[in-house]
């Protein structure tokens, strides 16, 4: 565990090391790893560098990352935990051959719709609206609370009905509650694949002012002559909110997962 720790944890290392080196020892092979010479000129430069009309703000690309991840991931949450708790323990009909289509779902990737989609929503082209709403209800995301709500016991919320609460209550009271840790997990997966998007932003946004940070920076790295000390900066940047995000809610998160195992 401790070797795969490492090699996981080594590019990382190296992002944030070579953020802080001149931009001459960045790709120095594993001299790369040493920390030396080390300040934040790549960071000020980086920053200077996206402070124009021209080039665009470096604040306004990040705040435009932080809204659309922060709507996916809340509107998210609000919407595919209660589609999972209607396919869990709702009766309606047709609820098994919807479930159905909704796993089916899940295997389909994002580039064979994309097209289809662009058509549909090419009315909203260069908002922020475009790169939120498509994301929202996730087939993955539906599926993992099904499963963990499957597994709250029943007699909770038979104890609520007598109590005299309806659907939505136990939902709120009962449901919700006991769910921290399918919560906490399908935020960390909802905001790591909404704050990594790339191929959607490219396909719908040409305006700077509405660009988030990962096709930012794949603008930002094509500059030529590339700087790399300023792009390891950038990707820095760009990596650090998952990290805090990963941070803040891992206790939950862990323990989604080894319930997960002790229960298979």
């Amino acid at each position: 565990m401790a070797i795969a720790a490492i090699i996981m944890v080594a590019p990382i290392y190296y992002l944030v090391i070579g953020s802080l080196k001149p931009s001459n020892e960045v790709l120095n092979g594993f001299s790369g790893f040493l920390p030396v010479h080390l300040s934040f000129n790549n960071y000020l430069a980086a920053f200077s560098a996206l402070n124009s009309d021209a080039t665009g703000y470096f604040w306004r690309f990040f705040v435009n990352s932080f809204v659309i991840s922060f709507v996916i991931v809340i509107a998210g949450l609000i919407v595919n935990s209660m589609a999972g708790y209607a396919f869990a323990r709702l009766k309606w009909a047709g609820r098994d051959k919807v479930f159905i289509l909704v796993v089916l779902l899940i295997i389909v990737p994002f580039e064979s719709i994309a097209m289809p989609l662009l058509w549909l929503m090419s009315g909203q082209r260069d908002t922020l609206f475009v790169q939120m709403i498509p994301f929202i209800a996730n087939a993955f995301s539906v599926y993992l609370f099904y499963t963990f709500f499957l597994n709250i016991p029943k007699s909770l919320e038979e104890a609520a009905r007598l109590d005299g609460l309806s659907s939505w209550g136990v939902y709120l009271r009962i449901v919700v509650p006991n769910s921290k840790p399918a919560f906490a997990t399908v935020a960390i997966l909802s905001f790591l694949d909404s704050w990594g998007k790339f191929l959607w932003p490219l396909l719908m946004t040409s305006d700077p002012n509405v660009r988030p940070l990962p096709l930012e920076m794949s603008v930002f790295s094509a500059q030529q002559p590339p700087d790399w000390g300023q792009v390891f900066a950038f990707g820095t940047l760009l990596v650090l909110p998952v990290l805090i995000v990963f941070l803040l809610f891992q206790r939950y998160f862990i323990q989604s997962v080894a319930g997960s195992a002790l229960k298979g």
